[in-house]
């Protein structure tokens, strides 16, 4: 796939990425730190994880792709470089997400103990916070990153900083 409706794929996809990464992590971090709100995400959290992770390869291929069919530029090489950083924060992300709602249902299915203190004790909520909250920073940071680059290259030297048009602008 390599174009929808004459748009390179690349430029469609990417919007999933922006959006559902930066989601995910919000997520994880909240389920992570709140047992309250790893009960009420469920199994929505590895879900969305899980079209995080997938819409990564796919947006890197699709960009692979529209990367052959633009001219060679210092700002798109630079651009493909920092997407392939992405997958391994999104990997990270998914697997914690596993974690987090593996814990909080193990938790609750053991209902002869209290599962509220289990899945809230305080080092699993340290390690699974830490984690989380490092690896979701990571992935939200890597994700401005790249997106900054392929604005930067998509529209370097594009347009004029002075208004060209002949609208009325009052």
């Amino acid at each position: 796939m390599s174009l929808i409706n004459g748009l390179p794929v690349h430029v469609l996809l990417v919007h999933v990425v922006v959006v559902w990464v930066p989601l995910t992590a919000l997520a994880l971090v909240a389920a992570a730190l709140w047992p309250r709100a790893a009960r009420r995400l469920g199994p929505l959290l590895p879900l969305l994880a899980l079209v995080a992770l997938v819409s990564v390869p796919l947006t890197t291929q699709a960009g692979e792709w529209l990367e052959k069919h633009v001219d060679d530029d210092a700002l798109v090489r630079r651009h493909t470089e920092l997407g392939d950083s992405l997958l391994p924060w999104v990997v990270g992300l998914f697997v914690l997400a596993a974690v987090v709602w593996w814990a909080q249902r193990r938790a609750g299915a053991q209902p002869d103990q209290d599962a509220e203190l289990r899945w809230s004790a305080l080092p699993v909520r340290i390690v699974l916070g830490v984690l989380s909250l490092a690896v979701a920073v990571g992935a939200v940071v890597d994700v401005y990153r790249i997106g900054d680059s392929g604005a930067q290259a998509a529209w370097h030297d594009a347009f004029s900083k002075t208004a060209t048009g002949t609208k009325d602008d009052s």
